[in-house]
């Protein structure tokens, strides 16, 4: 969904005539001093362009040093290409905004906003963040106010595009006694273009309860999904087995599905509108159980997953105990089919996510001629703030976290009843189609991506959490990562810990203490001890657990991981926490990490078997600027990558 305008000026082109001759007279003169003009030509927009409103008088106080660290870097290019080119128009356009205040939201925010002449889309008060409409020169008056943290726009959002054997999760429903592991009671919310209930595999039915709510904050109030995306996204994770003979069976198909249609008929949305569903979520998850979000859409990044506000959004939804699945995004190749790293998506790029890449399985059951698919975005993460010097300081954290069959995946396609045709990928691309009956209910699509292997992990964390109710999102993360299977000749930047292996997940989830959050760090939290060899067979061969967590710029790793509580798998706390950079040095911390668990030293290279028997990556690998990454150098300096090219979606773009 492109940003939202409007047509009114809020001011007179008269009086902004002379204000915009104003401060272009000063630009003009003070050109030598470039970075002391940022400041100053904010000042004038806040002075000359809100005159008269309550946003000027709010200007009046202590000023910062460096203003721009509260504007998203994409927007601040905006005001600097609008100034420098004598942009009046561009300055008065209007233009969608997410804003973070300081504090707590109230009044006097709203009150300021709206005296500026600002429309507001939504209000977000457990986030302290508001969805507006403003001019984009009063929007650059709001880093002078002491009371706004951060602005950025509302950056539009795209969709990115045999699994019961491969994944491990045929022999994983078994393993809890007396009960069928399917998902059953546990909420997983959806957040995509809409699901078509009508269709075969996501219909109600004994069993299989389907779609149990629905909400649609795009705002267009269309029926069921007219795009496509969300309906094969949905039964990828929750189809039924009486389907076909259970061919297309989801991974947790007696979950109950909430849908929530963030992304248009075009599988377009807004930030604004995730934040809202997201937000949803965190406020009645008790009601529906909630336990589990999936996010198979993504958005270029702006930002460090500090300032995002989508990342803040899934932050929340994490601290209220919800696992948060996000799709990495398919930005692992450029346009002449070089390999490129620093492409993960947002919000993808938050640590409290689990962000999730796309294997290619060749169509076979057995992985042993797996691999990770090329259009699979690649890390570190790309966001970054800037020092009140001007320099960037990039997050580089190792993304994705794992990766899942993401290649050719056959699912449900929706119908548009309305249109009486079929969805919007499959009129644009009929090629789509790999089971076109005459009842629409009854017809498939294969589509390729990181969206599609994001919803197999999400179906998968259900099924973890209904065999141990009690883990933590932190530790539902920990133990999906330490028993992937790390696939051979791809880095950690490529696979994280390794393919997804449910079987392996849901023995250790099984495991757990009822009582181990309570539990302090180092203590014993396992009923029964981790096998003697840590791997599981799936399709006839022996998978190798990975045995380490992703962490921030490195991997933990070690059987202690899962023998004995961790002080980052509380709920207040984060995996990313418990290891820091001091004097270019990687550090644990002993309150947060048990003193037998190792760190690795940086990136590695796997040989199929365990992370912790990998190499460091070697010289040779691309960057996306066309930088050679060197050994050993740790993804924290913030020098050496440039960002990605984003292949905007990537459900025809199959290996």
């Amino acid at each position: 969904m492109s940003p939202m305008r409007s047509g009114q000026q809020a001011v007179s082109s008269r009086q902004y005539a002379v204000s915009s001759r104003q401060l272009l007279t000063a630009y003009c003169l003070l050109h030598t001093a470039y970075r002391f003009i940022r400041v100053f030509l904010l000042a004038c927009l806040a002075l000359t362009v809100c005159a008269g409103d309550q946003l000027s008088a709010a200007t009046k106080g202590p000023q910062r040093v460096e203003p721009r660290s509260k504007v998203a870097r994409a927007l601040s290019t905006e005001i600097d290409r609008a100034v420098a080119r004598r942009g009046r128009v561009a300055l008065l356009q209007r233009r969608s905004f997410i804003v973070q205040v300081n504090g707590a939201l109230g009044s006097q925010h709203l009150n300021k906003l709206t005296g500026a002449g600002a429309r507001l889309k939504r209000v977000y008060g457990s986030l302290n963040l508001m969805a507006v409409e403003l001019p984009l020169g009063r929007a650059a008056a709001l880093v002078e106010d002491e009371d706004f943290s951060y602005i950025s726009l509302d950056r539009p959002v795209r969709s990115l595009g045999h699994v019961e054997v491969t994944t491990g999760t045929a022999q994983a429903r078994a393993l809890v006694s007396n009960t069928t592991l399917d998902g059953k009671g546990i909420g997983i919310a959806i957040l995509d273009s809409g699901i078509d209930e009508q269709h075969g595999l996501l219909k109600a039915a004994p069993g299989h309860p389907g779609v149990v709510y629905r909400q649609d904050f795009t705002k267009q109030r269309a029926a069921g999904d007219p795009y496509g995306h969300g309906t094969h996204v949905a039964s990828l994770v929750s189809g039924n087995g009486d389907f076909a003979g259970g061919a297309y069976r989801g991974l947790a198909p007696g979950a109950n599905l909430i849908s929530l249609r963030v992304l248009d008929e075009n599988g377009e949305g807004a930030e604004s509108s995730i934040i809202a569903a997201v937000d949803w979520c965190i406020a009645n998850k008790d009601a529906y159980n909630l336990r589990v979000i999936n996010l198979s859409l993504g958005a270029q990044p702006d930002d460090s997953y500090r300032n995002d506000p989508l990342c803040l959004a899934v932050r929340r939804a994490h601290d209220a105990g919800i696992v948060v699945v996000c799709a990495a995004g398919n930005g692992g190749k450029d346009a002449a089919g070089r390999k490129l790293y620093g492409a993960i998506d947002s919000p993808g790029l938050d640590p409290s996510v689990i962000t999730v890449g796309a294997v290619n399985t060749l169509g076979t059951d057995q992985r042993s001629d797996d691999k990770v698919a090329t259009y699979s975005s690649r890390g570190p993460t790309r966001g970054y703030t800037v020092s009140a010097n001007g320099v960037r300081q990039y997050d580089n954290l190792i993304k994705p976290d794992l990766v899942a069959p993401g290649n050719k995946l056959i699912a449900a396609s929706s119908y548009n009843y309305e249109q009486r045709q079929p969805n919007n990928l499959v009129f644009t691309h009929p090629e789509l189609m790999t089971r076109n009956t005459v009842e629409p209910a009854d017809q498939l699509m294969s589509l390729s991506g990181t969206s599609m292997a994001a919803p197999l992990v999400a179906g998968a964390a259900a099924l973890v959490l209904q065999a141990n109710p009690t883990l933590t999102p932190n530790l539902v993360k920990a133990i999906l990562m330490y028993t992937a299977q790390p696939l051979p000749g791809f880095n950690t930047l490529e696979q994280g810990a390794g393919e997804l292996n449910l079987e392996g997940a849901v023995r250790v989830a099984r495991s757990v203490r009822p009582d181990a959050e309570g539990l302090s760090n180092g203590q014993p939290m396992l009923v029964e001890n981790l096998p003697a060899s840590q791997a599981s067979v799936i399709a006839g061969e022996p998978c190798s657990w990975s045995q380490g967590v992703i962490m921030n710029y490195c991997f933990a790793y070690g059987s202690d991981l899962m023998t004995y509580w961790q002080g980052a798998y509380a709920a207040n706390h984060l995996l990313s926490d418990a290891v820091a950079v001091a004097g270019g040095q990687l550090r644990n911390d002993r309150n947060l990490l048990s003193p037998e668990v190792r760190l690795s030293r940086g990136v590695i290279l796997t040989d199929g078997v365990i992370l912790a028997d990998g190499v460091i990556l070697a010289d040779g690998v691309i960057l996306a600027d066309g930088v050679i990454l060197a050994d050993g150098v740790i993804l924290a300096d913030g020098v050496i990558l440039a960002d990605g090219v984003i292949l905007a979606d990537g459900v025809i773009l199959a290996d």
